[in-house]
């Protein structure tokens, strides 16, 4: 359309509007020429013109069809950078933040935390309301000392208070030159990691795995728990003789040795040091290996979970006993030391 038409149009127009739109729409190019004329390359806009434009934007309709010097987007941005430092004017006055605790109120949730580390939270704070001292959990979980160790007994502490109470079994298989393969039965008391009772057999039935149980407490009382996995071999037989025994049995989940750990253990340290490293014959050569390999575990193995001693708690000897000499074991598979008077 032609700017000249366009021009006589809009003359037209204002004749219908009111005296107040006119003006601001006069007030409105006026300031944008002035913004044109202070600047040289783009226009400089300075903290009134925003001000303006935003008051304008607030109380005009029309601010939009007369706006050229920037996007009205800007404008509403503007309008609400203006409303986030107003607020943040008000907000700054006066201390930021709750009023401070007092040092003798920080000392007090100190020293009830350190003197109780069973307590949480909550209760530090029920324990101050009842001496007169209003906080907040926040500020109790800010200042309280928080123990290293865990408030209440571990799986590891009550495992450990519990080892005497408990015995543990399970089965491997050894292979033989013949091609056979034998089971080995181990029974493992947790306590002090010792085998009471192993033997070996090529056809394990519920019957003879109950035998086995009735020869490994033949004359104390059994432990009260015994663990074991759900093979099918622990049969209505072994159940039976189990529970004459007097012992409990708990089972483990399913396809998880895990949940058996100890003997577990023994089974990869029998394996690891003893049948990985000879050809078993038969099944009398393997309880004679087995026996001279127990013998060397209980009296001389020192473990890690024993403190470093052995299951048959072997004694220090001192250097003033005499010099160390070197004895062979399971037929030179293993060696043991000892102090040998001259």
């Amino acid at each position: 359309m032609c700017p000249v038409l366009q021009a006589l149009l809009s003359v037209i127009c204002t004749g219908f509007r009111s005296r107040l739109s006119l003006q601001l729409e006069v007030v409105a190019l006026r300031h944008q020429l002035s913004v044109y004329q202070r600047s040289s390359n783009r226009p400089r806009i300075q903290p009134g013109d925003r001000a303006l434009w935003t008051w304008l934007a607030r109380h005009w309709s029309g601010w939009r069809d007369v706006l050229i010097f920037v996007q009205p987007a800007t404008v509403l941005a503007w309008q609400r950078r203006r409303f986030c430092k107003h607020w943040a004017r008000i907000s700054q006055h006066g201390s930021p933040g709750r009023p401070a605790i007092r040092v003798e109120v920080r000392e007090l949730i100190r020293k009830i935390s350190r003197a109780n580390p069973g307590w949480g939270s909550p209760r530090i704070v029920g324990e101050l309301a009842k001496l007169g001292i209003e906080v907040a959990k926040s500020t109790v979980e800010k200042y309280r000392i928080r123990p290293n160790t865990s408030p209440s007994p571990t799986w590891r502490a009550f495992l450990k208070h519990h080892l005497t109470e408990c015995v543990s079994m399970d089965f491997f298989t050894v292979p033989t030159i013949h091609f056979k393969v034998l089971f080995v039965l181990v029974v493992l008391s947790h306590h002090r990691r010792q085998v009471i009772h192993c033997n070996v057999t090529e056809n394990p039935t519920a019957q003879w795995t109950g035998q086995q149980m009735v020869e490994a407490f033949p004359w104390e009382s059994p432990p009260k728990y015994l663990l074991r996995d759900r093979d099918a071999i622990y049969g209505e037989a072994f159940r039976r003789r189990v529970a004459s025994l007097g012992l409990e049995q708990v089972l483990s989940a399913p396809r998880s040795p895990w949940q058996n750990p100890y003997v577990e253990r023994v089974i990869g340290t029998l394996r690891r040091e003893c049948f990985d490293h000879v050809i078993v014959v038969n099944a009398s050569h393997a309880r004679r290996i087995l026996t001279d390999y127990l013998h060397y575990y209980h009296r001389w193995r020192t473990h890690l979970s024993l403190a470093m001693d052995s299951p048959d708690s072997r004694p220090v000897q001192p250097p003033d006993r005499g010099a160390v000499v070197e004895f062979s074991e399971v037929d030179g598979l293993h060696h043991h030391y000892e102090r040998v008077a001259a």
